[in-house]
């Protein structure tokens, strides 16, 4: 005889009181990002008996085509996945190209300052994405990959009507790059962006995914794109060859921790900043923060400086493993971490200074299936449109990630050749007790690691469900004492932050200043209770499932 014992769910409170366009949404396979018809590409996927990571790929394929301001065929990428025994990372983000030193930038930009370009075609790294999707499809995928980049296909030959907020990025973007080579005879149709509801067909990409899929990716790194992106490099001044690409290989990582309210938080660790997020939790658990109102002044402000300590180490110390001179471990040390946090002051701002550890626009998007695999999937051309450089054949839209590098040669982000510069991107994934419990993300530069610190507190410690947090306003650490703060946070808030020393600026463009997050939070066994997912409404998102 069975009893009806209802099934132990999460103790969100799932009343929303933010201002939304968005519900949770419920099931037992779940795709969740920052277009529509993306999530349905992925969905059409796990329809055809595919899984979470097959359903990842055809949505990040789908997304080059239809968030363009965001990502492309020429963009990097980062995962972390729960295969449905463990948790594994993969990096792929490109390197620099072998010419690539100090003297090379100095040499040709002489008053260039000290970084790489942000545009044009020497801002271009390897790009890793297409990489990264093979790379998943060989370890787990479970249809053939040739078929997963049928959705992508069909949409960049028929085309697809241009959505409201990714209009405006584009727009935005047209007179800053419309000189770079390739973007206005790929991206300014008529000679202008595409309007709302315009038709826009991207049949150079077509064409580049076929060959991907017929390849396996073997065409983009070693093939005909390979060859074309050198060709279109070497025209515009660059120094990006076809053995550049050959030479790159996505790397299988360890995810990095730090537990965090009875929940683990898991990151990929150096060369992205993701390591931020584990660091201010660690600062953050030194606090009881949980006994601060959730839009407090007080709360707001503890977490501002604890993410405040956690980018001044970040940026001193963060870059490709091989030049970092201290460690994650070290970085992460509870006791540094509880040196750290003792340097906030609970009635003021501090600007703060990196520590001492030695001891003596992005797209995201999440699936998960109903046998409880779940991926957290980021893919990102960094700035708007990257580098602005398009090549032509394939509709290749190349990432600005050089821009990361330094060119100071005492910096441990000094570029050198054959070398992963500093990066933004970084998805996240929670656990509990070794047990998967979300799969989430929250795109936007260095709003990233800021994203996953406030909605994780806004969940773990005050009960907010995955929509709500994500519906929430946010706040924006940019530079020493300045914040930026989204229009919709309470004034009283904002008048306090400012009367505490932060210098506050109040903004009105949520996409561009505060991120967008997808989460899917399993809400038991896979198969029976399944999932919520909550998609940002700051983008034209949707969470999708069945």
């Amino acid at each position: 005889m069975t009893t009806n014992v209802p099934p132990v769910t999460p103790g969100f409170n799932y009343a929303n009181p933010y201002t939304s366009t968005r519900i949770p949404v419920f099931a037992r396979n779940v795709v969740s990002t920052s277009h529509p018809l993306a999530a349905q590409a992925g969905l059409e996927i796990l329809r055809l008996g595919g899984n979470a990571v097959d359903a990842a790929i055809a949505t990040a394929a789908a997304m080059t085509l239809v968030e363009p301001v965001s990502n492309g065929l020429g963009s990097d990428a980062f995962c972390i996945l729960w295969d449905g025994q463990e948790l594994h990372g993969l990096n792929a983000s490109g390197c620099s190209p072998e010419a690539w030193t100090p003297e090379y930038f100095k040499r040709k930009y002489a008053n260039g300052g000290n970084t790489p370009p942000q545009r044009g075609i020497d801002s271009v790294t390897v790009p890793g994405a297409v990489g990264s999707w093979v790379a998943l499809s060989e370890h787990f995928g479970k249809l053939p990959f040739e078929d997963l980049l049928q959705p992508a296909i069909e949409i960049a030959e028929r085309g697809y009507l241009v959505t409201p907020v990714v209009q405006q990025k584009w727009e935005a973007a047209a007179s800053l790059l419309q000189s770079q080579p390739g973007f206005a005879k790929t991206f300014l149709p008529w000679g202008r962006a595409p309007k709302v509801g315009e038709l826009f067909r991207f049949k150079t990409a077509a064409r580049a995914l076929k060959a991907i899929a017929e390849t396996k990716g073997d065409a983009f790194y070693s093939g005909e794109i390979a060859e074309a992106l050198e060709k279109f490099s070497i025209a515009n001044g660059g120094s990006l060859k076809v053995r550049d690409l050959s030479n790159w290989r996505p790397e299988w990582v360890a995810p990095i921790s730090q537990d965090y309210a009875g929940h683990t938080l898991h990151e990929i660790p150096p060369n992205g900043q993701g390591i931020a997020a584990l660091i201010a939790l660690g600062i953050l658990k030194n606090f009881d923060i949980a006994s601060m109102p959730v839009d407090s002044i007080a709360s707001q402000h503890l977490q501002i400086e604890a993410m405040k300590l956690a980018f001044a180490d970040t940026y001193r110390y963060v870059s490709d493993p091989s030049s970092m001179d201290v460690s994650p471990v070290q970085m992460l040390d509870a006791g540094y971490l509880a040196s750290r946090a003792k340097l906030i002051d609970l009635k003021k701002a501090t600007d703060f200074k990196a520590g001492n550890p030695v001891k003596g626009g992005t797209i995201y998007l999440t699936a998960a299936d109903e046998s409880g695999m779940m991926v957290s999937f980021i893919q990102s051309n960094y700035m708007g449109f990257g580098s602005g450089c398009v090549e032509p054949d394939f509709g290749i839209s190349l990432q600005n990630r050089g821009y990361g590098f330094s060119l100071d040669e005492k910096s441990p982000n000094v570029v050198e050749p054959r070398k992963r510069p500093f990066h933004t991107i970084i998805p996240g994934f929670l656990t509990k007790d070794g047990a998967p419990m979300m799969s989430f993300g929250v795109m936007g530069g260095n709003m990233q690691p800021q994203g996953h610190m406030q909605t994780l507190v806004r969940m773990l410690d005050y009960g907010q469900s995955p929509q709500a947090a994500c519906c929430a306003p946010r706040w924006r650490f940019n530079t020493g004492m300045e914040i930026n703060a989204e229009s919709t946070m309470n004034p009283e808030t904002v008048q306090g932050l400012a009367a505490m020393g932060h210098k506050v600026d109040v903004i009105n463009d949520s996409y561009q200043d505060f991120g967008a997050g997808q989460f899917i939070w399993r809400m038991g066994d896979p198969a029976v209770e399944g999932y919520v997912a909550a998609s940002d409404s700051r983008r034209d998102g949707q969470a999708a499932g069945f």
